[in-house]
């Protein structure tokens, strides 16, 4: 069976063809060590039986402390620019960018929270559904790696558990080098080791491992949503074929022992209350 989709819009731009699994950052905190696609999802995408996933957009959160950079990241990344005039993010803000994974068509919806306590109650709103869970920080202010606890926090709250994938991004790179950098590095491998989130150190003034932190997100997220759908598919199966174990049994009862009695045993061979 072939998927019947087709790209939406114009083709994608080369920096968003993925056909590898990008690389973690650092194999101290990262959610996946692997360097290939889940055999299933290889298969299905190689049949380009992948259900409804080309037209899905996988929901992304960027949530952190005011200043810390997280427009900054999301504009270098959707726009490739980096604006020097700050203009604080009021409420939310979202971007879509579309991508070709494996052959297949698929997007990330990327939603700006604003970092002001007036605008958390808005924000918090937006939170619900995410697929990914981004926590940005400044390396250089120690005091904003802290907060993303309290951020995930937050954000975790308006989510199923275990739904999401968790990143903890260090943001102003180019303001680090040397000791300094390498010290706060240690600090926020740590704390994503506890968040069990994966770590990124990240430039949107220069670019510097943005295309790759994205990358890394999409693909994870794709790789979820492919295998995700394989189960609903498989569960549905499984339903269809209880479903031909009951109307055989409901025969028997009709041709042989009474049908009450052998409801009973159906329930009973089939683990119902």
């Amino acid at each position: 069976m072939r998927s019947s989709l087709t790209p939406l819009g114009p083709p994608v731009s080369r920096d968003r063809i993925i056909t590898s699994f990008p690389k973690w950052y650092t194999p101290d905190a990262c959610l996946q060590l692997k360097e290939h696609f889940h055999g299933q999802v290889s298969s299905t995408c190689q049949s380009r039986n992948t259900g409804t996933v080309g037209l899905r957009l996988s929901k992304v959160v960027v949530v952190g402390d005011l200043y810390v950079g997280k427009t900054s990241l999301i504009h270098r990344f959707c726009k490739n620019v980096f604006d020097r005039d700050y203009k604080a993010t009021i409420g939310v803000d979202f971007e879509i960018e579309r991508f070709e994974i494996a052959g297949i068509p698929f997007s990330l919806q990327i939603w700006d929270t604003a970092g002001q306590e007036k605008f958390k109650c808005i924000a918090s709103a937006y939170y619900r559904g995410a697929q990914v869970i981004i926590t940005a920080f400044d390396l250089t202010d120690v005091q904003t790696l802290e907060h993303t606890r309290q951020w995930l926090e937050d954000a975790l709250r308006e989510n199923e558990p275990g739904s999401c994938f968790v990143f903890l991004v260090g943001t102003k790179k180019d303001l680090l080098s040397g000791a300094a950098c390498e010290q706060a590095e240690m600090e926020a491998v740590r704390l994503a080791s506890e968040m069990r989130a994966e770590y990124w150190s990240v430039s949107a003034k220069t670019g510097e491992n943005v295309k790759a932190f994205f990358s890394r997100v999409a693909a994870l997220a794709f790789e979820q949503s492919v295998l995700q759908d394989l189960e609903r598919r498989s569960s549905a199966q499984l339903q269809v074929g209880d479903g031909d174990l009951i109307r055989a049994y409901r025969q028997q009862g009709m041709e042989g022992s009474p049908p009450e009695t052998q409801e009973s045993k159906t329930s009973s061979s089939l683990g119902c209350c």
